[in-house]
């Protein structure tokens, strides 16, 4: 028997007695497939799972969620990270529901084309729902592959790609694509993890080349280093009969139609925050701030690690005077933005996980919840 056949073989009788149970298992229907893989995208199974059982509960079927709107869609994702996935789940679901009458794409080819889907998730859908012969590629399996067959390629370059992918394709059980699929991705979160993996009980412990060689801490190989961006942000919340000033974040940039409260960057963290303040009143307010404009607090400092970057944030609270107008603001940089409702933040508006947050301190403090 051949390392390939020894490694299939010992994966599916390995998975036939860990199976590890999730609604989605076993499921032949392809929207909630594509659904529980995009929620899981860059997510863990456990923060995932409430995601996945929320969606379902609120849009049952691709016309339902297509026929949201993204504001909602976006609002239930609040707290998963990454809100592309979110916009690109509502924008596939609505071509689907429009262009292709609902009907769920059958094909890999077809599957790939859907917005935000790439190769893994594909293969996930077309195996798992159609019994399509496609392997799945993801972070466990170049793991378990890396350290089976010993291979040093560095897993986020180029040639990784092609290479693993033709490993695992030779590698797939053709008769049941999407047990084998599942197997070998559980084999992955379950057993040969990231940090202490089960080697001693390894049902491929005797062929596994990293084990052999006592590499398995060092495989797979990663070549390229991260590094992170920092950015200060100073959020003015300014409260005005009972309403504070929004906008939804657009361009290119981090959290897109996402909403925050009006924005001063500044280029570093400052070692004093007590001097936010007063950059806020002079950028918001050119001309001079209003008479009765009060300071009421200054936030501790947030922060939050994305994939590429960390956010620093600090909140400064001020009290407008109640008999502002609106033409009051004419002159100032809030036109950019819209008085809403304070409760419009927890009930409705979806905003970036750092402001949920702070509004979430702020509301337990102000029983607003």
């Amino acid at each position: 028997m051949d390392d390939k056949q020894f490694f299939r073989k010992n994966l599916l009788a390995w998975h036939r007695n860990h199976h590890r149970p999730m609604p989605w298992k076993g499921e032949r229907d392809p929207y909630k497939i594509w659904l529980s893989e995009i929620i899981l995208q860059q997510t863990r199974v456990e923060q995932g799972l409430p995601y996945y059982a929320k969606f379902l509960a609120a849009y049952p079927t691709v016309h339902q969620l297509a026929d949201a709107p993204l504001d909602a869609v976006l609002k239930n994702w609040e707290g998963l990270g990454y809100y592309s996935r979110a916009r690109n789940l509502h924008a596939a679901a609505r071509h689907i529901a429009n262009a292709l009458d609902g009907t769920f794409p059958d094909s890999y080819e077809s599957i790939r084309a859907l917005k935000g889907v790439g190769d893994y998730t594909a293969a996930a859908i077309a195996s798992f729902a159609y019994d399509l012969p496609h392997a799945v590629l993801d972070g466990n399996v170049y793991r378990v592959l890396a350290r089976f067959f010993g291979i040093d390629t560095p897993i986020d370059s180029t040639p990784a790609k092609k290479e693993f992918a033709a490993l695992a394709q030779s590698l797939l059980d053709e008769r049941s694509p999407g047990a084998y699929n599942q197997a070998i991705m559980d084999f992955g979160a379950r057993h040969c993890t990231p940090r202490q993996p089960a080697c001693s009980g390894c049902p491929m412990s005797s062929r596994c080349v990293a084990l052999q060689s006592g590499r398995v801490a060092q495989l797979p190989v990663k070549k390229k280093t991260i590094t992170k961006r920092m950015r200060f942000f100073a959020y003015a919340v300014f409260e005005h009969r009972n309403t504070v000033w929004l906008r939804r974040r657009d361009g290119k940039d981090i959290w897109q139609q996402l909403y925050e409260f009006p924005l001063l960057e500044q280029p570093e963290t400052p070692a004093d925050t007590a001097t936010v303040p007063p950059l806020l009143v002079q950028h918001f307010f050119p001309e001079g701030a209003p008479e009765g404009l009060e300071l009421q607090a200054v936030s501790k400092t947030y922060r939050q690690t994305l994939s590429h970057q960390i956010i620093q944030a600090v909140f400064i609270e001020f009290k407008m005077p109640d008999n502002l107008e609106v033409v009051d603001f004419q002159k100032t940089r809030l036109l950019d933005y819209t008085q809403t409702e304070q409760f419009k933040l927890k009930k409705i508006l979806a905003v970036p996980r750092i402001i949920d947050w702070y509004w979430q301190e702020k509301a337990v403090t102000l029983r607003l919840v």
